[in-house]
């Protein structure tokens, strides 16, 4: 491999465009895990159109205006032609890579409102398919981190399960197999009082327990921050320290922002990303 060129770096991100703005929030979407995922956005208009590969390893910056309100989830298993037409094992949005529509059932979704005060969350209503975390940064309030960092699809439920060459690929809802109003909060069961806690979302909730189980798991799932940047990671620990980019700065949770320089919306390999981080650090020492 060809040593790191910082030249190269700035390459990457003035080719990208796009100019990051102090009223917007800014998104670094990040993949860990051990394959190539394509995160999906609704609406798509300020991400890429709303689908996009990305790697291991990888991570996209984008600028999202205040007043967007949208989910973000991962597909997994995709194979898509020169013209973006093509299919997805689970979360797909029809047939095309840049998403128009909600993603297919079951999908981990971070779902999001931005305002004078954001609103925020993971929710596994809708079945998991993927880790996934929310973690903001540079924001006032709250701003805790929503999510579930744990791979559910290991110990689901057979009868939840939906398998691919033998391997468990997603875990479904409750609802989505059984379709019941019991599991699917709707009926008699269609308010907060009636709909209570099954043995399948209290499963999902031990292992996930700062994600949506049900439909009414609102006090340890909601979350809200106010003029946050957000760092949605697929595959990895909750708690892991992450960055974002933000006013021409580089700022890292649990540390101050670094030193400035030009930019707007760019991908990169992790392994560079955190040579950054750790050039940055160090500099400032």
């Amino acid at each position: 491999m060809p040593p790191f060129s910082p030249f190269f770096f700035l390459l990457i991100i003035f080719s990208s465009g796009g100019r990051i703005s102090d009223s917007a929030r800014v998104f670094t979407i990040i993949n860990n895990c051990k394959e190539t995922i394509w995160p999906a956005i609704t609406p798509g208009e300020s991400f890429n159109g709303g689908g996009f590969a990305l790697k291991r390893g990888q991570s996209i910056v984008f600028n999202a205006p205040v007043g967007w309100s949208g989910r973000i989830w991962g597909r997994t298993g995709c194979k898509f032609d020169e013209n973006g037409a093509g299919e997805c094992q689970t979360g797909a949005c029809g047939t095309s890579l840049k998403c128009k529509a909600s993603g297919k059932t079951p999908a981990s979704l971070a779902e999001f409102t931005l305002a004078a005060l954001d609103f925020y969350d993971v929710s596994l209503v809708d079945g998991f398919n993927l880790p996934i975390a929310v973690r903001p940064i540079n924001g006032t309030g709250k701003c805790g981190v929503a999510g579930c960092d744990r791979d559910l699809r290991a110990d689901c439920p057979k009868e939840l399960a939906i398998k691919s060459n033998g391997k468990t690929v997603g875990c479904r809802s409750a609802c989505d197999v059984f379709d019941k109003d019991e599991y699917c909060c709707r009926g008699v069961y269609g308010n907060p009082v009636t709909c209570r806690p099954t043995f399948y979302s209290k499963k999902f909730k031990d292992a996930c327990p700062t994600a949506y189980s049900y439909a009414y798991d609102d006090p340890t799932s909601i979350f809200t921050c106010s003029a946050a940047d957000y760092v949605i990671t697929f595959c990895s620990n909750r708690n892991q320290p992450v960055c974002t980019y933000h006013n021409h700065k580089l700022i890292c949770s649990g540390s101050s922002s670094l030193k400035p320089f030009v930019g707007g919306r760019w991908v990169l390999p992790m392994a560079t990303f955190l040579f950054l981080i750790n050039s940055w650090l160090t500099f400032q020492l």
